[in-house]
């Protein structure tokens, strides 16, 4: 039998790394910015256009590379990390694999340009597909500019899944704010489609934790500071009440390495229990350093899973740190409710010794000396009479006089007369009400029918008639709006801004009105009738979380779920009483739906009982 066992070419290898190394350009950011940490980059620049599927830029200010260098990087396995097995377990740098730049050249059109300090001339490489089309000596600063464009030209399967450009660009975002919070002593820009989208300078790590997510994020800050033999702990949790319907302020670092873990972030959410609401996430940015002996970060190509030693003690110690810091700055409810604040000594002075408090004494004062009578401006003494205080009695006087009456005559007032009531109906017949509905646990809605008894859920039917009538105003784009007496102003991150800015013409034609949409905050005038005021920023925040999640593709799936959301925001809830007129409205209203039968979300809206079923039940 003939062999038939073979080496795979190298283009051919490169592509099928390059299906676990790039999924989608946000993937192409994080490498590539991590390369330019490792080059001890002090200053990085990313270019984005078209979300990244023109064009992807990052330009750093590093030690750059050699000519041979530069060559060798686009080999598979070829790195400058490691040396040997062993250094994987005393890994520094965010790049290890030697498999990035190969698996990027692999599936798109790539340019490169660095030069050394010492050096006078760079060298630029340009490939397209794993082919190196041409290498030169170039004219380029000191580091490395690595350009690359037309992602998934050759694999155009790939190319057709990639997600609208609205969605890609919140990942690569995401991604940037990744990097930009590890390294808070780096200078780093994004600009999209030639505008600036961020640019934060170096500063401390709360200084760009406020750079990236508002201003108003620094009142927001609880800092958590906490060192052990086996972990250092730095960072900010987020205050209790400012906890968000999503997990987009969520942040692990391990060795300034993002990563995610489940079980760190229960122990987060365990040292806030009690503190925020069911369905609300706390915000925290925390640092963890451990020996890096003690994890293993090869287990993943993304690089951001992480496997721990000692798991246990690490979530004991993140537990009670927050727990801590909660408690140390009076976040934390106490179970002295009759405890005065005003007796608490100031966390700075607990090392501070008490001081034998001084007392003053005035020796000239004299309680037995005779005060002088004041004296005017003409040297003459002003001596002052209290009147006597007129008695009650003294308040009618003058009322009454001759020829006058005392009691009050309203014979000569005329009244209007009393409009008179007329009925459609003669006095002898009489109307009765019958009920039809009936409200059960304040959850569900009995109605009687021909056949037997129908019983309807009050929340998700409410919901299919929002539904379809926000859906109505979105596609007919007519909507009323209630305008506010004062204008209403929200801040949010500039992620959750970038979503608004692209449902703001589709909200408009539900009934919202905006006057004003700045870098964080909009300001928002008028709401649709039925949206209470104090409900906007639930409703906004939900909607939010529901883009982030679905994460839709197309105009019509986005309009699609804006209705569902804001359905879902404002449909009655389970426990709400309903009036017997409010009761048969929803049962109208739900059968003059085009789907009275399911929710938004495809679930039944109501059930029938024959009278059948009832005399099965009683045979």
């Amino acid at each position: 039998m003939a062999d038939i066992i073979q080496l795979l070419p190298d283009h051919v290898a490169n592509q099928i790394a390059a299906g676990e190394v790039v999924q989608r350009p946000a993937s192409v950011v994080k490498e590539l910015l991590e390369n330019a940490i490792d080059a001890g980059s002090s200053t990085i620049k990313l270019i984005i256009k078209d979300a990244g599927k023109t064009l992807i830029q990052v330009i750093d200010d590093g030690k750059g590379m050699s000519a041979t260098d530069a060559r060798l990087s686009f080999e598979r396995h070829a790195t400058s990390k490691i040396r040997s097995a062993e250094d994987l377990f005393s890994l520094n740098t965010k790049g290890f694999r030697g498999e990035a730049l190969a698996s990027i050249a692999a599936i798109a059109h790539v340019e490169l340009k660095t030069k050394l300090e010492q050096d006078e001339l760079g060298t630029l490489i340009e490939i397209e597909g794993s082919t190196i089309k041409n290498q030169d000596m170039v004219v380029t600063p000191k580091g490395t500019s690595l350009s690359v464009k037309n992602l998934f030209f050759n694999i155009p399967a790939r190319r057709n899944f990639l997600k609208s450009n609205n969605v890609e660009l919140r990942h690569i975002i995401d991604e940037f704010h990744r990097v930009a919070l590890a390294h808070p002593d780096i200078t780093f820009s994004m600009y999209h489609n030639g505008s600036e989208s961020f640019n934060l300078p170096e500063s401390n790590y709360r200084q760009r934790v406020v750079n990236i997510f508002g201003g108003k994020t620094n009142e927001k800050l609880v800092p958590v500071e906490e060192e052990t033999e086996v972990l250092k702990i730095s960072g900010f949790v987020g205050k209790p009440e400012f906890a968000k319907r999503t997990k987009s302020e969520q942040f692990f670092f391990v060795n300034n390495r993002f990563i995610k873990s489940a079980y760190l972030n229960h122990a987060i959410n365990s040292a806030f229990e009690g503190l925020v609401k069911e369905g609300s996430h706390p915000s925290y940015f925390l640092n963890l350093t451990v020996d890096p002996k003690s994890i293993d970060i090869n287990i993943h190509p993304t690089k951001t899973e992480i496997k721990f030693d000692d798991e246990h003690t690490l979530y004991a110690i993140l537990r009670s740190s927050v727990k801590h810091s909660l408690g140390q700055f009076n976040i934390a409810p106490v179970l002295d409710f009759e405890r005065d604040n005003n007796l608490d000594t100031p966390y700075s002075y607990r090392d501070k010794n008490a001081t034998t408090p001084k007392v003053e004494v005035d020796r000239s004062f004299n309680p037995f000396q005779e005060e002088k009578s004041p004296v005017s401006s003409r040297g003459l003494t002003q001596t002052y009479r209290k009147e006597p205080a007129a008695q009650w009695e003294s308040l009618y006087v003058g009322l009454e006089s001759k020829g006058t009456k005392t009691d009050s005559d309203f014979s000569e007032v005329e009244f209007e007369s009393d409009p008179e009531k007329t009925s459609l109906f003669s006095d002898d017949v009489t109307t009765e009400t019958v009920q039809t509905t009936y409200q059960l646990h304040n959850k569900y809605i009995i109605s009687t029918i021909k056949s037997g008894m129908m019983i309807l859920d009050q929340h998700r039917a409410h919901q299919r008639i929002l539904y379809e009538g926000f859906l109505k105003h979105l596609t007919v784009k007519e909507a009323v709006s209630q305008q506010l007496l004062f204008p209403l102003t929200l801040e949010f991150s500039s992620t959750e801004m970038t979503v608004l800015q692209q449902l703001k013409e589709d909200l408009e034609h539900t009934g919202f009105v905006f006057s004003s949409f700045k870098d964080s905050t909009i300001e928002i005038t008028g709401v649709p009738v039925n949206v209470p005021e104090s409900e906007v920023s639930i409703i906004l925040e939900q909607l939010i979380s529901d883009i982030e999640q679905e994460v839709p593709d197309s105009n019509f799936s986005a309009t699609d779920l804006l209705a569902k959301s804001m359905s879902k925001s404002l449909a009655i809830k389970t426990g709400q009483s309903l009036t017997t007129i409010e009761q048969e409205h929803l049962v109208n209203s739900l059968f003059a739906c085009k789907e009275p039968s399911v929710s938004p979300t495809n679930r039944v809206t109501f059930i029938t009982m024959s009278v059948d079923d009832f005399d099965k039940k009683f045979m």
